[in-house]
């Protein structure tokens, strides 16, 4: 019986129990582009560049294997029917779902799979052998389509990270290595770029696996298992645990905040910064990421799901099995405050400057507030935006909100929320 390997979110032959599985019967591995999920508000050019670059790996890997993988568009179930109708599948297996979309999508196969006649098999993630593979005949690759033919937006992201399961090792390498000593202390931007793993879009894309990436860091441990490596390792474990499940709602925001927001041209320097840094690089820190969704939902009183669409649509790791889980942790938490962090993160000012030349001539003592400089009036509204809102009045606004949402939820008879502190916030950098 033909075997058909559907993948999605699990780009890589290793630790791919869905491959052992097929082991023995010619295989079919296939990666479904669907037009409808790539047009949705939060999808992006970076991040299909991301994926494709993965397939590109993942297909050389599976031809060495003795199968290379076949690239289709449409809808899946549409998809599917035709390639096991061409190439007599009998059998379908997939990786679990990761988010209430993919389960959903899975629903939808399922129905379909029991009326073809067809077994449709989810499997369990977990640690399998490299098996060699047969392939089953007469099945064209297919081209890996560009951003342009899924007529994604032209996307600027001069410094995205690049996609291959290759350079998710050589990151996980390297910090192990060295760069991880510091993870502990690398929520501000600059050392974030370094301390930080960044390995948050190969695991979004599967590239490489939780289960390998934790192997990786218990062997590490066991050599280091005290001091600061120690410490950070435990730190980065705990964080890459933490990864939860959970959808977006539907709901708009008001569209001159929301471009504000976008754009980085709020007013407030160090989110401006923080904004222009993640559209140019797809990346933040997790503690920059939960400051910009902060502000946003707290201080500009955007929806959760109006800011974090543009927060997930200009991050190249996005993952929604875990940022929107994470986007609500920030609308419940306590209330951010961007001028402090702005002290704590950047206290000399220096990204911040980096990436708002316009606020050159402001002094260091007034850059994060420069509406008090007494220069302002030849600045603000001209090479750089007045803020769009007081900090103060709208962090209290903020805590008015927060404190009516609980307290209606406890006249409900719910359960009030949680208020996950900093470290909890966007924890998916890593």
């Amino acid at each position: 019986m033909n075997v058909l390997i559907w993948f999605r979110r699990d780009l890589r032959v290793t630790d791919h129990p869905a491959l052992a599985a097929a082991a023995g019967a010619p295989v079919l591995p296939l990666f479904i582009v669907d037009p409808a999920q790539w047009a949705l508000p939060e999808r992006s050019a970076r991040q299909w560049d991301f994926v494709a670059e993965t397939l590109t790996e993942l297909r050389e890997d599976l031809r060495r294997l003795g199968a290379p993988l076949a690239v289709r568009i449409g809808d899946p179930v549409t998809v599917l029917a035709k390639l096991c109708r061409l190439h007599k599948v009998g059998r379908i297996l997939a990786l679990a779902p990761r988010s209430a979309a993919e389960r959903a999508e899975d629903r939808r196969v399922a129905d379909w799979a029991r009326e073809a006649g067809i077994a449709w098999e989810v499997v369990a993630e977990g640690e399998a052998e490299t098996v060699a593979l047969q392939a089953v005949s007469g099945v064209e690759p297919g081209p890996i389509p560009s951003a342009r033919v899924l007529r994604l937006a032209e996307d600027r992201c001069a410094h995205r990270q690049a996609g291959g399961r290759g350079r998710g090792l050589l990151l996980l390498e390297s910090f192990l290595g060295s760069r991880g000593e510091g993870y502990r202390d690398c929520d501000g931007p600059a050392s974030g770029e370094r301390g930080c793993s960044r390995l948050s879009p190969h695991l979004a894309w599967g590239a490489l696996s939780r289960r390998e990436v934790l192997a990786a860091v218990a062997a590490r441990q066991a050599e280091r298992p005290g001091g600061g490596w120690g410490r950070s390792l435990a730190a980065f474990q705990a964080a890459l645990t933490r990864r939860a499940v959970e959808v977006a709602p539907d709901e708009d925001g008001d569209p001159a905040l929301l471009a504000a927001f976008a754009a980085g041209e709020t007013g407030l320097p160090f989110v401006d910064a923080g904004m222009r840094y993640l559209a140019a690089t797809g990346w933040q820190t997790a503690r920059m990421r939960g400051l910009l969704a902060a502000v946003a939902v707290q201080h500009l009183g955007l929806p959760e799901a109006a800011a974090g669409r543009v927060l997930a649509r200009l991050s190249t790791d996005y993952d929604p099995a875990i940022h929107w889980a994470q986007m609500r942790r920030v609308a419940e938490g306590r209330i951010a405050n961007p001028l402090a962090l702005a002290e704590e993160l950047d206290p000399a000012g220096s990204f911040t400057r980096r990436w708002l030349p316009e606020l050159a001539p402001v002094p260091d003592a007034r850059l994060q507030a420069p509406w008090k400089w007494v220069g302002a009036g030849r600045l603000l509204g001209r090479r750089y935006p007045e803020p769009v809102v007081d900090p103060a009045s709208a962090a209290r606004a903020a805590r008015d909100r927060l404190r009516w949402r609980m307290a209606e939820e406890v006249l409900e008879g719910l359960d009030p929320p949680r208020r996950p502190g900093p470290a909890a916030q966007l924890r998916l950098d890593l």
